[in-house]
């Protein structure tokens, strides 16, 4: 039986009373004033995965900090609590960890946290980066979008996430836009890209610009509050919401019939797997970056595998391969924490149609 465990996090405070209940009655402040004096701890007993190959068992490690506290406290106080995560793993006999949420960003995004560790260690990234892209290559077939002569938008671009999804999409389509805050990492990927591909992207810091331009937006930003909003998209357009906490605010499923929201890398897990917790989806799916770890634990690859900011096209190949051998699969479409039927998706592609004949209609 190959051992893994996994690191999470409450996304809010909020989040904390999923597994105490008590916390509901909380306020916010109180809940992070108290939760980041508590060390990390086991949360579940992971049972049931089984691919053709081989089975595996893990644990879901908790690191009591919220995600604004992983960005504002001293990174340094946050590094060495996830450290202490990975510490449990460890004695539970995991032989790799995975890196969830903010805890795979923080600092230099895993490398201090494996050197200080005696298992291996990966953030995910190369996983979730395959199946967004995978996802978002089949809702644009069925939304009738060509996605090479689509604008395609990256949002959160210089990110490691980012900037791998970029780097695969420009083989693939004509009109790529990269967008983040920093325009002189994004210069410098352009320039990459340019070299690699021979596609030459367009890079902005407007994001609300860009995304008012884009047929098809990848979000992968580490924005700690919802960023994209119901008047910055048009109709008909696809975002893959890569990011968690998600970058999507929920009016847009509120107001906007005419967009599809997906939610990036959730799969389904080979065998009869309990996560031993209830963390908002249906049983046998998995975020993909937790996917990663139990992959490697599967065919045996106790190593580093993603770490760091960058992210290979091979790393992301490599991964989408074992895993594919192994058995997990995309799970379909969810949408704000739900799975979204072809018939939803089918009245959202009409709506997106009425909207784009009523606009052209007004401007003659």
């Amino acid at each position: 039986m190959e051992k893994f465990a996994f690191i999470v996090h409450p996304f809010t405070a909020k989040d904390f009373g999923r597994k105490f209940s008590i916390a509901n009655h909380w306020s916010d402040g109180f809940i992070e004033g108290l939760i980041k004096y508590i060390p990390p701890f086991k949360v579940s007993h992971i049972t049931g995965i089984e691919s053709p190959f081989s089975r595996a068992e893990g644990w879901l490690i908790g690191c009591p900090l919220t995600s604004r506290q992983m960005v504002e406290m001293p990174e340094d106080y946050v590094i060495r609590k996830i450290i202490k995560a990975g510490k449990v793993a460890e004695k539970l006999g995991a032989k790799v960890v995975g890196l969830g949420s903010f805890t795979s960003v923080v600092g230099d995004a895993g490398i201090t946290i494996a050197k200080n560790l005696n298992i291996a260690v990966t953030t995910g990234n190369s996983y979730t980066v395959a199946t967004a892209l995978e996802g978002t290559r089949e809702a644009a077939k069925i939304m009738g979008h060509n996605l090479a002569k689509a604008n395609v938008l990256v949002l959160g671009a210089t990110g490691s996430i980012g900037a791998a999804c970029a780097q695969i999409l420009a083989r693939e389509v004509r009109y790529l836009t990269l967008a983040a805050r920093n325009e002189g990492k994004l210069e410098k990927l352009a320039e990459q890209i340019l070299r690699s591909t021979g596609l030459a992207v367009r890079v902005t810091a407007n994001t609300k610009s860009a995304l008012k331009a884009a047929d098809i937006i990848i979000a992968v930003t580490s924005a700690v509050d919802s960023i994209i909003e119901p008047e910055d998209l048009k109709p008909g357009a696809i975002v893959c919401d890569v990011a968690r906490p998600r970058n999507v605010s929920r009016r847009v499923a509120e107001v906007r019939n005419d967009i599809l929201v997906i939610e990036g890398g959730v799969v389904e897990v080979p065998g009869q797997v309990d996560f031993g917790i209830n963390f908002g989806f249906p049983p046998g799916m998995a975020y993909a970056c937790m996917a990663e770890t139990m992959t490697l634990a599967l065919e045996q690859r106790y190593e580093n595998f993603t770490l760091g900011r960058t992210l290979t096209v091979k790393q992301v190949e490599t991964i989408s391969h074992l895993a594919k051998k192994h058995g997990f699969k995309l799970s379909g479409f969810r949408s704000f924490e739900r799975a979204i039927t072809p018939a939803e998706i089918a009245a959202i592609k009409a709506n997106a149609a009425a909207s784009n004949t009523s606009q052209r209609r007004e401007i003659i």
